[in-house]
């Protein structure tokens, strides 16, 4: 999409898109981090992390497409 003032780059606007891009890819280094964490407390606790993964996986489908890994599974 052009901008409307041809070309011109509006630095304050630039500026501020970087600084939230930046700010977001630290939230999300923290956030993969405490996931990290709880992980290992899961692990702590005698739980397969491989397996919760799984099912985080699992939970994340549409159930549609849940059901369509069954029948297929079962060949219906």
């Amino acid at each position: 999409m052009k901008n409307a003032n041809h070309g011109a780059i509006d630095n304050a606007q630039l500026i501020s898109i970087i600084e939230r891009i930046e700010k977001l890819n630290e939230d999300t280094a923290a956030i993969a981090a405490d996931i990290k964490e709880v992980y290992n407390e899961a692990k702590s606790a005698g739980y397969d992390p491989k397996y919760i993964r799984q099912m985080i996986r699992l939970r994340k489908l549409d159930p549609d497409e849940l059901t369509k890994m069954y029948r297929d599974a079962l060949g219906l």
